[in-house]
């Protein structure tokens, strides 16, 4: 069986991750979706908003692939998180599974062009994430929910 080649756009993205300075987790099958999915919004104004900062690792790597004008938002629930602020991303502290957060989210953040869900990875919270996004995103807007297998896993079950 041959190995697949990534192409150019595939291969700056994983460069990106892999160059972020931080830790990241992504699956190796995401790269070639995301390139495909996001390669009209590089050099471009847009604004993506990711769901799970962890250890910040994504969010350098979205602005080194996206390039600067792109404006990247996270949301995590881990107060630490706002230590990313200082490198120019805006971080919301909140729970994704409260549709109280998501109306303060969308009243202060408008017309998202990239939602990635990569935060609690159980059902209800992808569930709240995307119908409170719904409403509120725009039309043409990118929704990518990472990891729903983990919805079958039972140690997640609650």
């Amino acid at each position: 069986m041959k190995k697949k080649l990534l192409t150019k756009d595939e291969q700056e993205l994983f460069n990106s991750w892999k160059n972020s300075g931080c830790y990241s987790v992504k699956m190796s099958q995401y790269f070639s979706v995301y390139s495909e999915l996001l390669k009209k919004f590089r050099n471009k104004k847009c604004k993506l908003v990711e769901i799970g900062v962890l250890d910040g690792g994504s969010l350098y790597a979205w602005r080194d692939y996206l390039g600067e004008k792109a404006e990247i938002i996270g949301i995590d629930l881990n107060p630490n998180a706002k230590k990313f602020e200082k490198d120019g991303f805006k971080i919301f502290i909140g729970d994704q599974s409260d549709a109280d957060f998501w109306r303060y989210f969308y009243s202060e953040v408008n017309n998202i062009d990239i939602l990635i869900d990569d935060g609690g990875h159980s059902s209800h919270q992808q569930v709240a994430t995307l119908i409170c996004a719904l409403v509120q995103i725009k039309t043409k807007a990118i929704v990518i929910i990472e990891d729903t297998h983990s919805n079958f896993f039972t140690y997640l079950a609650r």
